[in-house]
């Protein structure tokens, strides 16, 4: 038997209002694919691209921060409609709070933090940001951390590019990082 998707829209927000979820996820489309995106009461926590596997994110989530969770697009429906219009060119910043407790080293921290001050529109190098962060030769360590960013597009490791000059790698592949980046203005539209 499944469910109805409007009682369970019920279910989950009475179980917000009650306080006994403590993140609320839900999946929707936006020009980069299906996202899924979780929110604790502190901020978004968690975004990921197509091809990881919810079941995995979700697990992370439960034993990382709680297993309380729940399945709802009406809690998350604000959060939903502004990623939606930047990433369709409608507004030009996420104004959205963020949880990065997920993030457990604090070297990792401080790279997510300083990503966060490179504006809109602007790019740095693995190597700069490393020596930003007070670590001069930690550049493969600054991009390891860019790599574990749980939140990206909203913490913006899409903007840092290898000193080449080249677009570089992207945990959600490279035409999305060139998507976000040219969308921002630091690339030309191809």
């Amino acid at each position: 038997m499944k469910l109805e998707p409007r009682f369970l829209e019920k279910v989950a927000n009475s179980a917000i209002q009650e306080g006994i979820a403590d993140i609320v996820y839900s999946e929707f489309d936006t020009p980069l694919g299906r996202l899924l995106v979780a929110r604790s009461d502190k901020g978004v926590c968690l975004i990921a691209y197509p091809g990881e596997s919810q079941h995995a994110l979700l697990g992370r989530l439960s034993t990382s921060l709680s297993p309380r969770i729940v399945l709802s697009q009406e809690a998350l429906a604000k959060t939903q409609a502004i990623i939606i219009s930047y990433l369709e060119g409608h507004t030009s910043s996420i104004d959205i709070p963020v949880d990065l407790s997920l993030v457990t080293s604090e070297f990792g921290r401080r790279v997510l933090d300083n990503v966060s001050l490179v504006a809109r529109g602007r790019v740095t190098s693995y190597g700069r940001l490393a020596q930003v962060c007070g670590h001069p030769g930690a550049a493969r360590a600054a991009g390891t951390a860019l790599g574990r960013n749980p939140v990206p597009i909203v913490v913006p490791c899409h903007r840092v590019m290898p000193s080449t000059g080249i677009v570089g790698g992207y945990g959600g592949g490279s035409w999305r990082k060139q998507y976000l980046l040219e969308l921002e203005g630091a690339l030309p539209k191809s």
